[in-house]
């Protein structure tokens, strides 16, 4: 599987909460050819191996196909539209970038989110940032009617930031949109094609989950859905080597995946969390853990469910997630993959019951 081209078109398809289609037609597309692939009403996406017994216990890939993005809430007489955040903007990450507005013949057409230029502002306005709702999104019309009529702009249409993937092989760095959770989803279908035709212990399943910028609401369904024994979730997570103090990094691009112990949503099962980064400093597969106070995953929603399930998260590190653009290593994302895969290996019915 050529990982790159796959993040590519992960990266560059629009997937705001609750419109994900087009992240999943990618993942149908690059997908083995070996596993069973069905699809529910929320647009979640599960992909099972053929070599699954139904016999053993079931391990759940997880990662989330939506990003962060936004919604048109009304259409201005002037023809910008009014619009709320899907998912957790910063309001100074938003204005001055360009955006796809999806129209109501389902194609994209390019806008730029604004705020009132500086020759207009009072000197308080200056000095303080623009809230979301003083924010537009111009896409060049000049009327509401013609924003209708002519453009095709309805309320309620998806909006994603407008950025094309790169990857500068030189320094082995990727810059593009929604790493958050892209790369996971890619990461999930590099293990899935790396575990193809292998005889193990566990019955394997990828569930690509909806809507979790929104509250981890796809993953509620998958885990009821698939009812894992276990579960590895795969995120696109906050590199912090840029914004700490350097004795608090745990979360750098360039040094392996990151298995967080805590964050707002869950406190990792420590005893499996261990035997993945015993695995991992066993095999020499670079690894980064950390404790975080804040933010959560899809395993806030799968730890709870069926009467608790084991879940341990590895993290793709990506700086300025959150915003339009993203930077991250291939490197570490290989190493992720490889992590899931000797983990996945070495789990059977007692290793699992020791968690």
């Amino acid at each position: 599987m050529n990982t790159i081209e796959v993040i590519r078109e992960f990266s560059n398809a629009n997937g705001a909460p609750g419109f994900e289609d087009e992240v999943l037609a990618v993942a149908r597309r690059h997908a083995p050819a070996s596993l069973d692939i069905k699809e529910d009403s929320l647009r979640n996406l599960y992909m099972r191996r053929r070599d699954n017994t139904g016999c053993n216990p079931v391990v759940q890939l997880d990662a989330h196909s939506d990003e962060v993005g936004f919604m048109v809430q009304a259409i201005r007489p002037d023809g910008t539209l009014k619009f709320i955040p899907l998912g957790g903007w910063v309001a100074s990450n938003i204005p001055a970038h360009k955006v796809r507005v999806r129209t109501k013949d389902s194609s994209y057409i390019p806008g730029v989110t604004t705020a009132k230029p500086p020759h207009f502002m009072t000197e308080a306005e200056r000095r303080q940032m623009p809230e979301v709702p003083q924010m537009s999104i111009d896409i060049g019309a000049s009327s509401d009617i013609q924003a209708r009529e002519e453009f095709g702009v309805r309320i309620a249409e998806p909006v994603v930031p407008d950025v094309e993937f790169q990857y500068d092989e030189k320094h082995d760095l990727m810059i593009g949109k929604a790493f958050d959770c892209r790369l996971g989803c890619a990461a999930m279908l590099a293990t899935l094609d790396a575990l193809e035709g292998q005889s193990l212990s566990v019955d394997v399943v990828g569930a690509m989950a909806a809507q979790e910028e929104m509250g981890t609401r796809g993953a509620t369904v998958t885990a009821n859905a698939v009812k894992p024994d276990i579960a590895i979730v795969f995120e696109g997570c906050p590199a912090d080597d840029t914004v700490v103090q350097p004795y608090e990094i745990q979360t750098a691009i360039r040094k392996g995946p990151m298995l967080r112990h805590i964050d707002a949503g869950m406190i990792t099962n420590p005893r499996f969390q261990r035997f993945a980064l015993d695995l991992a400093s066993e095999l020499e597969i670079p690894c980064q853990e950390s404790v975080r106070s804040g933010g959560s995953t899809n395993g806030r929603a799968i730890h709870l469910s069926n009467m608790g399930v084991p879940v341990i998260v590895i993290g793709l590190p990506v700086r300025y997630i959150h915003s339009h653009y993203g930077i991250a290593s291939h490197e570490d994302l290989k190493n992720a993959v490889k992590l899931a895969v000797e983990i996945i290996r070495r789990l059977n019915r007692e290793v699992i019951s020791r968690f």
